[in-house]
């Protein structure tokens, strides 16, 4: 074995930028929609946080005690850029306030990011005030949704859901199905559909569920990944949609 001489060049980052995920241990989606980041010199680094189904407010909520130490987990004492907490429904019961709060104090100096803190900023930089609220959940676990975005100061035009209660199956909902609960969901008078839940495949295809129901589409990923790109410096589309193309 030869010890090399060579002199040893390190790089401040293998990435310019980094941002953190935490998913659930149940997901399937987050990090599949979040992979375009790399091109864009964002180094997208994930854990997981204990999770088990069925998703009901109960479940969602035993999560709050585990937030910070999964944000801490993501390479430890190194600074990251932001931090994305994947769950929309858990983002709810527990506070986004909350949620934001516990993320911090596991990672001080990185922007936290929730599906609903981000669908907020996106729905207002899109113009929306007036919404239809699409969830793949029980009614049980959607009204507190509701509820969140009219305190959030958003008009709802509708609310629908597919009353599922495992997230593993949420992430196997056909593209065509959620197509047509998008037009079935849309209320008249919504200048945009959100479509919750961090486990439902819509992000890659917001532009053609746009082009079936006529308004701007924002999903919870589409929602954080667009926020997160943002957090990270990057200006421009990462994903289909309108969202994507704002300014």
């Amino acid at each position: 074995m030869t010890v090399l001489s060579v002199p040893v060049a390190l790089d401040d980052r293998p990435l310019p930028r980094r941002l953190g995920l935490v998913t659930l241990a149940t997901d399937h989606t987050t990090e599949v929609d979040f992979a375009a980041l790399p091109a864009h010199g964002v180094g997208v680094y994930a854990t997981r946080i204990p999770f088990a189904n069925p998703v009901t407010p109960e479940t969602l909520a035993a999560m709050a005690k585990d937030v910070t130490a999964a944000a801490a987990l993501i390479l430890p004492e190194e600074d990251l850029d932001a931090v994305v907490y994947s769950c929309t429904s858990a983002s709810v019961v527990i506070g986004d306030q909350a949620v934001r709060d516990a993320i911090r104090l596991g990672k001080p100096s990185a922007e936290p990011i929730t599906p609903i803190s981000a669908g907020f900023a996106a729905l207002r930089a899109l113009g929306a005030d007036r919404i239809t609220l699409l969830t793949p959940y029980t009614p049980r676990t959607t009204q507190p949704m509701a509820e969140c975005f009219e305190a959030g100061g958003f008009a709802l035009q509708g609310v629908s859901c597919l009353n599922l209660t495992d997230d593993r199956e949420m992430a196997r909902i056909a593209h065509a199905t959620i197509i047509e609960a998008a037009r079935a969901a849309l209320a008249p008078g919504s200048q945009a559909l959100f479509i919750a839940c961090t486990a439902v495949r819509a992000c890659a295809i917001i532009d053609r569920i746009e082009d079936a129901v006529g308004v701007p589409v924002v999903s919870a990923n589409s929602a954080t990944l667009w926020a997160a790109a943002r957090a990270c410096g990057v200006t421009g589309p990462v994903a289909p949609g309108q969202l994507m193309r704002l300014a």
